[in-house]
Parts: C-alpha cells; structure tokens; sequence
C-alpha cells in the first residue's frame, strides 16, 4: 500500500521556515547578496567521491543537475560581485540514508578577502543564529587535522603506512581490498568510523588544515604546503559544513580537475564533461576569497534532535511504485 503522507509534520516545516529566516537575517545584517544560480548545467563535479544525476532533453541534449552552486557562484564573484550567498536545493546519485539524501538543502556562500580564522568564525556565527543559541560558541573544540589523527590513532599522518593505516580501521576484507592502496580512501574512512566518533557529543569541533592531498578546490597554506586551508564543522561526528579559503591559481584548478578525472576513471565512475567555465573564471581573476557549504537538513537535524533525516524533510525520495 502506497503511504502517501509527508515523513515529517507541519511543526517541524515550522522550524525549518524560522531557521531559514535566521540564516537570511544573518546574511542580511552582514550585507551579503542573495543570489539564485542554475540547477541544470552542462558540465559536473569532477570529485571522485560524487556523482551527478542526469538530466535527458529531447531538444536540448544531457544536462546535469548540479551537486554544488559552487562554480557557478565563483564565476559571479569573477565578474565583480560582492559577498554572495545561496540557498538551493542540490541533487547527489547514490547518496542515502540516516544523514543522507538525493536531494537536500544547501547554503553555500563566499567572503571577499577572508582567511581561514575569519571563514571558520563566520561559519560558526551562521551554525549558532540557524539553531538560535549563541553559548555554543563558548564551547567550540578547534583541531588541525594531524593533531585530531595523532590524538586518536597515534600515527602521523604524514609518515604513516598504508599498513598503519589497515592496522587502525574497522573494515572487512572486501572494503580492505576495495581501497587497497588508496591512501586518501585510508583517510576518509578513518575519518569517519574512528577520529569523528570520538568527538564531543552535543558541542561544535572544527576539524583545520587537512593534507595537501584532499584540499579539493582550497588553496595549500602559504607557510606550510603539505596542509589546505580547508574545514569542516561537525556536531559531534556528523559533518555540518564544509568551507576553504579558495583556490584562485587557474592552472593548478585544471590540474586538480584534470587528476580528479584520471582518479574517476580508475574507479570505474562516471567521467563528465570538463568544467572550463570554472577555469576560464580563475584565469580572468577570482578575487581572494574564502567559501563554504552547509546542509541545512543536518542543522535542523541538530535542532530537533534527531538522527533521522527523514524526519526534518517533507517527502523523502520514494521508490518508483509499480
């Protein structure tokens, strides 16, 4: 029998419709521009841990929906725009789950001339207003990455072994031999089945400074270039957001794209269209800036108090009914 009613009640898109004004209060009161982006575009994310779905036109051909407004809000800012902020819905094939949907809620935004410690407090502002409680700043844990690795493992993250690393996760022998010698899929899952557990319960961690290898789009540090100044935010060991201060080099973007492609390959996954937009952005001049995506799901997650996403959206993806 088809179950036709909402997964979530109406005092929870309540919640929801007041979290969304506070983040819009927020950004207001910073004098952030709103700024709406396309969801179909013809190129996709080239990161290897993420697929895009596809879109067929019958007159149009294939377009992707976006995974990210990511590219699209750094060529506005390319252009001479100001601070910007999105909120839209974005689309992921393959993810599901407890904290995850094919389709969710991003907020995304960008900061002219902000460095890490100004992105990370930015970031930390905007967590607090959407759950409308400031004394979660006084209690913030801040780690860089190799200390949080040391802390929980006892290795070094830079000097380490694949072998170090097998000896320390909690994986079968088909995910052991899946990964094999993959040392940034040893670091993801390391990441989230040992070192983020052990992270305080009802309290914000920011988690800095993650190895050159998985900076994504974030630029290396100026004074240390085996680290990215790239962060993300957890509330206990769920990911909240997921910020950089940007990488504006056109020529190290192509080669990181150009390496995410040979890597998808590898895998066997989907390998898309090129961004070069993106690239053409970067050559005509990004201006210093630093980013950041929330999923606003995860934070009502937090503000209701629940480990079930299904229970702060109003439809979940249903399967096909036959």
């Amino acid at each position: 029998m088809n179950d036709w009613r909402p997964s979530s009640g109406s005092d929870a898109a309540e919640r929801r419709a007041a979290m969304l004004a506070r983040v819009r209060e927020y950004f207001s009161a910073q004098r952030v521009l709103a700024v709406d982006t396309p969801t179909l575009g013809r190129a996709a994310s080239s990161d290897p841990n993420i697929d895009s779905l596809r879109v067929q036109s019958q007159t149009a051909g294939e377009f992707f929906l976006h995974t990210s407004p990511e590219t699209l809000m750094k060529r506005l800012l390319a252009d001479g725009y100001p601070d910007i902020y999105s909120i839209c819905r974005v689309y992921r094939d393959g993810e599901s789950g407890k904290r995850h949907s094919p389709e969710f809620t991003m907020i995304e935004w960008y900061r002219l001339g902000f460095g890490l410690d100004d992105i990370v407090d930015d970031t930390l502002r905007l967590v607090a207003a959407c759950l409308d409680d400031d004394s979660l700043l006084d209690h913030v844990v801040r780690l860089d990455y190799d200390d949080a690795f040391r802390n929980v493992t006892g290795l070094e993250v830079f000097e380490a072994s694949i072998g170090d690393f097998a000896g320390c996760a909690d994986a079968d022998e088909d995910l052991r031999r899946e990964i094999g010698a993959e040392r940034n899929a040893w670091l993801d899952l390391l990441m989230s089945t040992v070192i983020a557990p052990v992270f305080e319960r009802d309290r914000l961690t920011v988690l800095q400074h993650y190895p050159a290898d998985q900076a994504a789009l974030a630029r290396l540090c100026p004074d240390d270039p085996r680290l990215a100044d790239r962060f993300e935010v957890f509330w206990g060991d769920m990911e909240l957001a997921n910020g950089y201060v940007e990488l504006t080099d056109a020529k190290e973007q192509r080669r990181r794209i150009d390496k995410e492609l040979e890597k998808r390959q590898q895998l066997g996954r989907p390998v898309y269209p090129r961004d070069r937009s993106l690239v053409a952005a970067l050559q005509s001049g990004l201006p210093d800036c630093a980013g950041v995506a929330v999923g606003l799901e995860r934070l009502q997650m937090v503000l209701d108090k629940t480990d079930d996403i299904a229970d702060v959206m109003t439809f979940t993806t249903d399967p096909t009914d036959e």
